[in-house]
């Protein structure tokens, strides 16, 4: 074989070889640049949220951040605002059954006059004429030692007349003795409310 014929076949040999060698090192390097893109891939899917989601980016973070926040200032001004409604419910159910209470005493006060008075009709009734006799100074001198509960239920047996005397010896006199126009506006609104009380009771 001649020197030409051997340097040719092993050119040959070292091309062959070299192709080979530039073949097999292409296909691994593409089958690791596929699967790093792969991982890369997966990576990324794993990083988005879940569907209907398929981004997710750093302003839509940040807004869901402010929602959240609004979210909670909200629910707090609610839970205040419940509280208040609470509380002025309370207060709403306090002030009725104060009420309820103050209707109930008075009633009680109004039939508690009624009952007395018609218990004790023969001595009072006595008694107004006594003081119906007499001019309006000289039973106002008496009225005045008087506690009002008795003086109204005498009152209520006079006459208008002389009631209406009766007062206005109080309020000439009132110039002297401040207290006995006070007395008198006192005496006139209990006066009325044992009537009003006797005019609404059932008879029996």
């Amino acid at each position: 074989m001649s020197l030409v014929k051997t340097v040719g076949i092993v050119a040959v040999g070292l091309v062959l070889g070299t192709g080979t060698t530039m073949f097999l090192l292409m296909k691994a390097t593409n089958t690791y640049v596929v699967r790093l893109a792969a991982m890369r891939a997966e990576s990324e899917e794993a990083k988005q949220p879940d569907k209907p989601w398929d981004f997710w980016t750093i302003e839509m973070e940040n807004l869901s951040s402010e929602l959240k926040e609004e979210k909670a200032r909200l629910k707090q001004r609610q839970d205040v605002l419940d509280q208040r409604e609470a509380t002025l419910a309370a207060e709403r159910l306090e002030l009725e059954k104060t009420r309820k209470q103050l209707e109930a005493l008075r009633t009680t006060i109004d039939q508690r006059l009624i009952e007395v008075s018609e218990g004790e009709a023969a001595n009072l009734k006595k008694l107004a004429q006594t003081y119906s006799t007499l001019t309006p100074r000289a039973a106002l001198a008496i009225y005045k030692e008087m506690d009002d509960t008795l003086l109204v239920k005498l009152l209520s047996l006079m006459k208008t007349d002389t009631v209406k005397m009766t007062f206005e010896e109080m309020a000439k006199q009132s110039a002297v003795d401040p207290s006995l126009a006070k007395r008198a506006a006192i005496l006139s609104e209990k006066l009325r409310l044992m009537k009003s009380a006797k005019a609404t009771a059932p008879a029996n």
